[in-house]
């Protein structure tokens, strides 16, 4: 729903126990399983303090003993289901409310519908969000009947526009009494975070991490919207869908799947019909339908509530059932499953785009319910784990493709498993086909050795002990369960019961389903012959009305709730610092929680000292020892439940262990051996080399690389910039094995410190880097970096790069003064306000009023180090032939700031709550560490947002705006189509050039 927060992502490996929703809505996002279902786990009743009595009830729930969350699941009496996890690492709470209805659940005439809804329900009722709900009815009533008018127009073009037009009249006339954004400003007033929901095939699922202090008014206002849904600025939000719509089709990962998805399933809806919907379906929408199926499937009984953090199980279930208790109780539609005939030949499909050429290969295989989603889960990781699965070694280890990985996709009705590869330079995308498969060859044949499942069986309870530390983990595996209907004690065994798949039955289950029954995809770059885009509507901009409330809004906000008191940082007595030797520091936090570290040693150089850093972090995991060749280094790791990288950045470069704290001699001692003494391997390097020119050259085929990364160097640091600071070809070329193995070995002998954080003693912790940490008895000062100045931006200019898509992409840029901490609360008020999130002016007016974008957004950055300059930076993702009212839209916003003392002061509410309830703990207090350091800071800055935001005036932000974003000399950075780009426009912003690929990129 937000993509402030969530951009999509075609494809996310899921780790089955426990997801984390990729927060897509373009059809594949987090989709999870369902099976009958069984029976009940232990029974107990939650006993309550005396309460008055309206609340004194019994509630019974069921728990599982031994359970690692601790879940409580109660049963109101009209079906809601509720999962509580208390987890005290902060005091917040983070909420999932999950519907079992999504995609598939579309009358496939209305395809899309579970997804629109999905934002309709973020617009309201007839409470929320009105400021007079009998005359806005009267309106609201009369654009349903043209919607249903308009959708039987279909062959009458004429018609259509004059029932559009009187669509848009009288969405005028009822957006005057609406209070757009009246949701998000709430949830922004009591200091919310991560404000967003998901449509996928099997749900729709509405998220809020909140301050636990806000519980109830959490509480009423999620009741409130489950009691019913109002259609409200339903044009503008429809427009937001066209474009999230043109977002897809612009994106070549997306097609790519639906592609494959519809040769998967032809007859299921997980491939006849797509989550976001059909062009077709969404110039045709119809408010009755979604009207219907939000009163079908959004009731009790198909509803869950997920809570995990800091709470009161009593108190909880007590606030819950007398928010959500007196909702009636209705049936729920049953779904029944199509039946797909068995794939009996390979399918090849292809896709033509812009982007980077690779192949997808997908199988279509049973749903997660079964024992089978254990087994499918257990061959994903045989073939692709990150460090020792046959694609991991076989292919990426030895370089044979560019990057090859498995992933599987879990459902209720089918599940797919995926294998996708790119192709190295001049390398066919049937090789990379063939070579994928043969990997899945070895796996039927069980050519693999004995050790590699018990050492998934103990990584995966790695990953899952260290997801347990995330609020929003624990609650999205309750959640998971809901939809799935597994009983929580079944859920739970889950986790053992993945431990007892043996060899011979997971090469069983490859081979029983696994032959030529499969689907590819290939990704070829091209032009796309079948390129459409939705068409713009007419839309009349409604009125912002920032300055309303509804009566609803002003009761709720105005409950008083228990103040609580933030907790910052003190570095001198969070962290304890020692040396390990002399000028060798360590910084220590302890880990008190469970059995898991992090060990990081840090250098303050990196690409602008010389720009082999990064190629040498690479090569680093392609060599071996003397002792062990690369893979077999990379199974010793992962045998010992721990893993490693080394990152180099432009002036940082981390050296990561990480995993069980038990296996941390035997490892420290294998890594210290590689970067003691690694072995040179001259084909390794060489095609290392190739890649990297491979990785160059897709570079240019991604517009966000090339409008995010290439075009805004450019901008700031002219031609010569760290991002263009890398060895040309011929040096890549004729660098040699040895000269990167001596840089490696060279690492250790310069000035660094080591983070350490873990369950051992600090003096253990000392004892054990010093024994195996090789360094010189003096540590080497780091060679001088290449500094590179910030240009001064004085000449108002607008760049622009040609790229074949249906939308265009904006950004304004500003430079502002040199980083300042005394700027910090201001620049924290101002974006909160102007153009952070969802309740912002710039959401409001461009895409909630204007309906210009899906996404769009402001923010003034503070730099990332001492000496460095602060920017402004706006961005508007939009239809091209929308491009004129974009561009001015936004300049409008840059130069006047609107006044809303409402909001206002809900952003102070959002930074006060927000700051008073975050705590920083765990590794990530030394990263806050690092990050102040490198600002010249030695206590939390958080301390000086929160004073001085409250006491901040209108006035005082106004003065800001106008001092250092109001005519301030402004470059802007265009991507899009020339076919499609309005020169004209352009111009009115300053002298128009285009940049090429080569300019940007630097080869």
């Amino acid at each position: 729903m937000n993509p402030l927060l969530h951009p999509p992502a075609p494809f996310v490996k899921k780790n089955f126990l426990l997801l984390i929703p990729a927060l897509a809505v373009l059809g594949v996002a987090t989709q999870c399983q369902s099976s009958k279902p069984v029976a009940t786990a232990t029974t107990a009743p939650a006993t309550a303090p005396a309460v008055p009595a309206a609340t004194s009830k019994e509630y019974r729930y069921e728990s599982v003993p031994g359970d690692p969350l601790g879940v409580r699941i109660y049963k109101l009496d009209n079906g809601l289901t509720v999962y509580l996890s208390d987890y005290k690492d902060a005091p917040r709470i983070q909420t999932y409310l999950a519907v079992r209805a999504g995609s598939k659940n579309d009358p496939a005439t209305a395809t899309g519908l579970a997804h629109y809804l999905e934002h309709m329900v973020f617009k309201g009722t007839s409470q929320l969000g009105t400021q007079d709900w009998a005359k806005e009815k009267v309106e609201l009533d009369k654009i349903e009947a043209l919607y249903e008018v308009y959708r039987g127009q279909r062959n009458d073009p004429a018609a259509r526009k004059r029932t559009y037009h009187q669509i848009d009249s009288i969405s005028g006339v009822a957006a005057k009494y609406a209070v757009p954004n009246e949701y998000d400003k709430v949830m922004g007033a009591i200091g919310a975070k991560g404000s967003n929901a998901h449509t996928s095939n099997e749900e729709t699922v509405y998220q809020e991490d909140i301050p636990s202090n806000q519980l109830e008014k959490w509480a009423a206002i999620q009741a409130e919207r489950l009691r019913e849904m109002v259609p409200r600025l339903f044009h503008t939000e429809l427009e937001a869908v066209y474009e999230e719509k043109n977002r897809g089709l612009d994106s070549d990962g997306w097609k790519q799947y639906e592609t494959m998805n519809a040769a998967l399933y032809p007859t299921h809806p997980y491939g006849t019909q797509t989550t976001i919907g059909t062009i077709d379906h969404l110039q045709n929408p119809s408010i009755t339908e979604i009207k219907k199926y939000f009163g079908q499937y959004y009731v009790p009984g198909n509803v869950a509530l997920c809570l995990s953090g800091d709470l009161d199980y009593d108190q909880t279930i007590r606030i819950i059932d007398q928010a959500f208790g007196s909702l009636p109780a209705k049936p729920v539609p049953t779904f029944v499953a199509p039946v797909e005939k068995p794939i009996t030949a390979p399918i090849t499909r292809e896709v033509l785009g812009p982007q980077a050429e690779n192949v997808l290969i997908g199988f279509r295989l049973p749903g997660k319910a079964t024992r089978d989603g254990l087994r499918l889960k257990m061959l994903d990781a045989i073939l692709s784990n990150g460090q020792a699965g046959l694609m991991d070694l076989d292919l990426n280890q030895k370089q044979k493709v560019l990057q090859a990985y498995s992933g599987f996709d879990p459902m209720v009705d089918y599940s797919t498993h995926t294998l996708q590869g790119s192709p190295r330079q001049g390398q066919k995308l049937e090789e990379v086909q063939a070579l994928m498969l043969a990997e899945l060859d070895k796996a039927k044949a069980g050519n693999f050795p004995d050790w590699l499942i018990p050492a998934i069986i103990n990584n995966d309870k790695l990953t899952r002990t260290k997801s347990y530390e995330s609020n929003e983990a624990r609650a999205s595996a309750m959640y998971e369960a809901f939809i799935e209907r597994i009983d929580w004690k079944d859920y739970v065994a889950q986790q053992n019961d993945f431990g007892t798949i043996t060899k011979a039955e997971v090469v069983k289950f490859a081979n029983d389903n696994y032959g030529q029954n499969y689907v590819t995809v290939f990704k070829r770059t091209g032009v796309d012959p079948n390129k459409v885009k939705v068409v713009k509507p007419a839309i009349t901009p409604v009125p912002a009305n920032r300055d309303v409330a509804s009566v609803y809004y002003k009761k709720l906000t105005s409950l008083p709730s228990t103040e609580l008191q933030p907790v910052f940082l003190d570095y001198k007595k969070d962290i304890q610092e020692t040396e390990i030797k002399p000028g060798l520091p360590l910084y220590y936090t302890h880990n008190a929680e469970n059995g898991l570290f992090n060990l990081s040693y840090v250098f303050d150089l990196g690409k602008n000292n010389d720009p082999r850093w990064s190629l040498a972090s690479d090569y680093l995991k392609y060599l071996g020892t003397g002792q062990y060749t690369a893979a077999q280094l990379q199974q010793e790791f992962f045998k010992l439940g721990c893993s490693f990288r080394v990152t180099s950045g432009a002036d940082r470069i981390y050296v990561t262990l990480n995993g069980l704290d038990t296996s941390l001699e035997p490892v420290l001692k294998l890594f210290e051996q590689l970067m003691a003494a690694p072995k040179p391997d001259a084909a390794a390097l060489q095609n290392m080399v190739a890649g990297v020119l491979k990785q160059r050259q897709d570079a240019k085929l991604n517009k966000g690389i090339i409008l995010n990364a290439a075009m805004v160097n450019y901008v700031k640091y002219g031609p010569k910039n760290p991002f263009t600071n890398n060895l040309s070809e011929q040096a890549l070329k004729a660098l040699k094995p040895e000269q990167l193995t001596a840089l490696i070995q060279k690492l250790p002998t310069y000035e660094h410190h080591v983070l350490y954080y873990g369950p051992r003693a600090q003096d253990a912790t000392v004892a054990v880097i010093k024994t195996e940490h090789r360094t010189p008895t003096k540590l080497m000062p780091v060679p001088a970096a290449k500094d590179f100045a910030e240009q001064p931006l004085k000449d108002k200019k607008v760049y622009w790069v040609d790229y074949n898509m249906v939308q265009a992409e904006i950004l304004f840029l500003t430079k502002g003064d040199l980083y300042s901490k005394e700027l910090a609360p201001t620049l924290a008020l101002y974006n909160e306000y102007f153009g952070g999130g969802m309740a912002s002016i710039v959401f409001q007016d461009l895409r909630e009023s204007k309906a210009l974008a899906y996404s769009a957004y402001s923010g003034y950055s503070s730099a990332d180090k001492l000496g460095r300059s602060n920017y402004n930076l706006s961005y508007i993702g939009t239809q091209s032939d929308k491009l004129p009212e974009a561009m001015a839209g936004m300049e409008a916003l840059l130069t006047d700031m609107p006044v809303a003392e409402a909001n206002l002061e809900i952003a102070r509410n959002a930074i006060r709550n927000s700051i008073s309830t975050e705590r920083i703990t765990k590794g990530d207090i030394l990263m806050s560490y690092e990050r102040a350091k490198r600002l010249g800071l030695d206590y939390d800055l958080r301390r000086d947002v929160y004073a001085s935001t409250q006491k901040m005036t209108f006035d005082e932000l106004k003065k800001f705006q106008q001092a250092k974003v109001r005519g301030q000399n402004q470059v802007i950075l265009v991507i899009g189509s020339k076919d499609r780009l309005n020169f004209k426009e352009l111009a009115k912003y300053g002298q128009v050039q285009q940049l090429t690929l080569k300019e940007i990129f630097g080869y």
